[in-house]
């Protein structure tokens, strides 16, 4: 019989690390009785940051793979139970979750659905309509589900999710902000620390383990130097008069900086001092018009009015997406960006609390890689904009001098 630890009934709603009255209306308006979550970030979200660290790294186990589940009842918190890997007692032991129920118990990804269809039986929803990341789900999970629950409804928990984790809370923006200010603060270390004939492999290197040593997790790094637009880690050497590209994803508990910024072997001419400002000006015209009640669109209008009358516009790419547990998340404000999506938000007002990342690229044909990159959140009365220092050419190797 599996373990399952229990928590006090009555003390559960003040201990949830999330909005349960708002995620009860997003599911009553979809019609939904229970929601199954499983991917690793929504997860994570609902148990309030909590992430196996056996699994971090790697799903795959024996002939199956990790599959955390946590079910969540309509209007009923007392009947959240999360399945997990048997090695996550051990944890629990240190850091009980806030869950009502915990099973420790699974070794692969049908076990785990088998003892959450089992769950939904328990508390009277065979029938009834339940959500499910679909994108999120192994096709052998989803089979074993509709065997198990055949009454049931299936349908999709995305749109209930990304409404429940659009607007950040306090603890969420200080986790955002953090991260930013960190990989801001990794990439001058780096840039300073290295000059002429290092690689954009070793870059990268040092790149992460200056992140990691600020507290984060390292996650990516787009890296572009020279003339190449080609941002993969490699052995191209960064040689002076070469300008830089760094784009790196650190996490910060759960939460993710995604920021770009610009470095010279050397000193920028004028040439590129003009590209630079260029970009920096679309920058700051698209971020102007953000503030909660707003439109998303409103960005792209100001952005794009500029980049219409850019002698570089055949170049240059804009694009503004909501980001916070994962890089592209609500709101939602183009459908033409590099990652698709429908702008399902483009047209509706921004909210306080949700968090944006602004970004315009210019692919210079002769000058290289060039973007700026920030991360912004929306407040009443405008936004704050994290980490906004280091925009300009900042020079390499100065710590070498």
């Amino acid at each position: 019989m599996p373990a399952v630890t229990d928590r006090p009934a009555t003390a559960t709603r003040k201990a949830i690390p999330f909005d349960a009255d708002l995620l009860d209306k997003l599911m009553d308006k979809a019609g939904v009785d229970a929601l199954i979550a499983s991917s690793k970030h929504n997860v994570q979200y609902l148990l309030g940051g909590y992430r196996f660290f056996f699994f971090d790294y790697m799903d795959a186990i024996g002939i199956s793979r990790y599959l955390p589940l946590l079910v969540y009842v309509r209007g009923d918190v007392d009947k959240t139970a999360y399945f997990g890997n048997a090695m996550e007692s051990y944890e629990q032991e240190v850091h009980p979750l806030w869950v009502p129920e915990m099973r420790p118990a699974t070794w692969g990804s049908v076990d785990a659905i088998n003892l959450a269809a089992a769950h939904l039986r328990k508390v009277g929803l065979a029938a009834g309509r339940i959500a499910v990341e679909a994108a999120f789900l192994p096709a052998d999970a989803d089979a074993a589900l509709r065997q198990a629950l055949p009454d049931a409804r299936i349908v999709d928990a995305l749109p209930l999710l990304e409404r429940l984790r659009a607007r950040k809370s306090p603890a969420e923006l200080h986790n955002l902000k953090q991260a930013s200010s960190r990989v801001i603060a990794s990439m001058l270390a780096v840039i300073a620390s290295h000059g002429p004939g290092t690689t954009k492999r070793q870059l990268v290197e040092a790149l992460r383990r200056e992140e990691v040593n600020r507290g984060l997790t390292f996650e990516y790094c787009l890296i572009a130097a020279g003339t190449s637009h080609n941002r993969a880690p490699s052995d191209q050497k960064w040689q002076q008069g070469d300008v830089l590209s760094l784009d790196s994803g650190g996490n910060y508990h759960g939460y993710i900086g995604d920021l770009a910024r610009m470095a010279i072997l050397g000193e920028p001419d004028a040439e590129l001092e003009d590209l630079l400002a260029e970009v920096e000006t679309i920058q700051q015209a698209a971020m102007r018009p953000i503030a909660a009640g707003r439109a998303g669109q409103e960005i792209y209008a100001a952005a794009e009015s500029l980049l219409l009358r850019s002698p570089d516009r055949g170049h240059m790419h804009f694009l503004a997406h909501g980001m916070g547990v994962i890089t592209h998340e609500a709101p939602r404000l183009t459908s033409t960006g590099p990652v698709p999506y429908p702008g399902v938000d483009a047209d509706q007002p921004l909210e306080d609390g949700m968090v944006l990342s602004v970004e315009t690229t210019l692919l210079h044909p002769k000058r290289g890689y060039i973007k700026l990159e920030d991360t912004v959140a929306v407040t009443a009365s405008g936004f704050d904009l994290y980490s906004p220092e280091a925009r300009g050419w900042n020079r390499g190797g100065t710590a070498l001098r």
